[in-house]
């Protein structure tokens, strides 16, 4: 396998990293929370797990049709201070505001009054993470042009981002401590504020400190006017059958679609398992347990997963990394079922470092895989289109956290889940842990079948940046050029 060292001029600096990395834990922290907070719903508000699971899908649904608009918006803005970080700056606001009017629920209002609050004020939060999150996304796949550097800034924006899942889980802890709030629901109106006013201070940071890729003066833009909207449309229409018809992109599209909502549909359950299996109903009993469970997970994501999968990317390549992580989840889930143990909760400790393969290594890789195959794309058609292409990647991944959350709701019910009593029967408890082992294992197979034949390989990469090279020259990011026809990238002997 050939190898390349990063051109000095294509390493992102630190700070940068940084910056683009505090978006990306505002990122992850609102849908972290919202996980957590989600539980409220069903266990203090006394909503049905259907409910519950519709008021988690529906929006998500609503948000991935308005993804692909965004990213048509965002790659085709003309303005003194950039494409994406407009956006960005303002969508952080808009979400930022809602999460905390979200959240303003009472247990005296009605089941149906809650329904629908949530349901509305849900809408337009979705509205705005999505003119935050898109821009930002298509941002981190134009900070560099180089096949490793592109990992290695995934990997601190996803190291950051594992904060989020870090704190996430003691919100529950929060929520539910009788000395910090009198009820749940007062412990969720209280904490969604701080949640959305961190989130959007940390949302804001790329719009300030990261630099955009400058487009040459005759790149292939429209016109983000009314007049051009027929044309607009037209040439929207030609960028989602231009992205979709990319096969490298919808094998990772796919591959994500399968891991991520395997994923999602069991995430709640760890929760559910520990209070009804470990501790028979018990909430007091159970403490923080579940939230040492998640930070645990997202510690061994952040310190072990991550730079472990970034390293066997640099020497075995992006897609066998893959793989590789994605087999080593598999048998993290197989272990849930000795791990959790009533007789002794510690055990359910012992398949973190292996199931947190999954997600740490699939959105390290795979954005950097997106990255490169966004070049493939300029190569093929002549246009950088990053925000067309994030678009319908986190389109795909929230299809499967709508279609997860959904899901999960209705697998609670399948298994007779009680959202009214303390202890759930024998049967009930045995089929939840089934499900939270059998559905990720299958879906994860699934996206190692869809990858196997993904084939831009750091070679083919660079040989693609070579032939943009010749044919554009040079590409300039605000104050700074790269892709120097003179600096590729010095070839490193194999060692492997």
């Amino acid at each position: 396998m050939t190898h390349y060292k990063t051109a000095q001029e294509d390493i992102v600096p630190l700070g940068q990293k940084l910056a683009f990395g505090s978006g990306h834990l505002a990122n992850q922290l609102f849908p972290a929370a919202l996980g957590v907070f989600m539980v409220v719903l069903v266990m203090s508000l006394g909503m049905n797990p259907v409910l519950a699971g519709i008021l988690g899908a529906l929006p998500r649904f609503l948000d991935a049709l308005t993804d692909p608009i965004m990213g048509f918006i965002s790659d085709n803005t003309k303005s003194k201070w950039g494409r994406r970080k407009p956006y960005i700056l303002v969508g952080s606001v808009i979400t930022g505001v809602a999460f905390m009017v979200m959240w303003q629920l009472n247990p005296e209002d009605s089941q149906t009054y809650n329904f629908f609050y949530f349901l509305f004020v849900s809408i337009f939060f979705y509205i705005g993470y999505t003119i935050f999150a898109t821009p930002l996304i298509g941002l981190g796949y134009e900070m560099t042009p180089d096949y490793n550097e592109r990992t290695r800034l995934m990997a601190v924006s996803q190291w950051m981002g594992q904060i989020a899942w870090m704190i996430a889980p003691w919100f529950w802890v929060i929520i539910y401590d009788p000395t910090i709030f009198e009820s749940a629901p007062e412990g969720a109106r209280v904490l969604s504020i701080w949640v959305g006013a961190i989130c959007m201070v940390l949302g804001i940071l790329p719009a300030l400190f990261n630099k955009e890729l400058i487009l040459p003066e005759d790149s292939k833009q429209a016109n983000l006017s009314m007049k051009d909207l027929a044309v607009n449309t037209k040439e929207f229409l030609r960028g989602i059958k231009l992205t979709i018809k990319n096969k490298p992109f919808m094998k990772l599209c796919g591959a994500t679609f399968f891991i991520f909502n395997g994923f999602q549909t069991v995430a709640q359950f760890a929760m559910f398992i520990i209070v009804y299996y470990l501790f028979q109903g018990d909430k007091v009993a159970a403490g923080g347990w579940p939230a040492w469970f998640g930070t645990i997970s997202a510690m061994a994501t952040a310190f072990l997963v991550i730079p472990v999968v970034t390293k066997i990317s640099e020497k075995l390549g992006k897609k066998n990394a893959f793989v590789i992580a994605t087999v080593i989840s598999i048998i993290g889930y197989a272990l849930k079922w000795w791990g959790f143990n009533p007789d002794n909760p510690w055990l359910m400790f012992m398949p973190i470092p292996f199931l947190s393969f999954g997600i740490g290594g699939l959105f390290t890789l795979m954005m950097s895989m997106t990255a490169d195959v966004c070049d493939l794309d300029e190569l093929n058609n002549g246009e950088r289109r990053e925000g067309m292409f994030g678009a319908v990647y986190w389109w795909m991944v929230k299809l499967g956290t709508a279609l997860a959350l959904l899901t999960s709701g209705i697998v609670l019910q399948m298994v007779g889940f009680n959202e009214s009593v303390d202890q759930q029967s024998v049967e009930t408890l045995t089929n939840l842990r089934i499900a939270d082992i059998i559905i990720p294992i299958v879906t994860a197979l699934m996206a190692i079948l869809l990858v196997w034949k993904y084939d831009i390989t750091e070679k083919r990469s660079h040989e693609i940046r070579e032939a943009l090279v010749a044919r554009r020259g040079k590409v300039k990011h605000e104050g700074k050029e790269i892709g120097n026809n003179d600096v590729i990238g010095e070839i490193i002997p194999d060692k492997i």
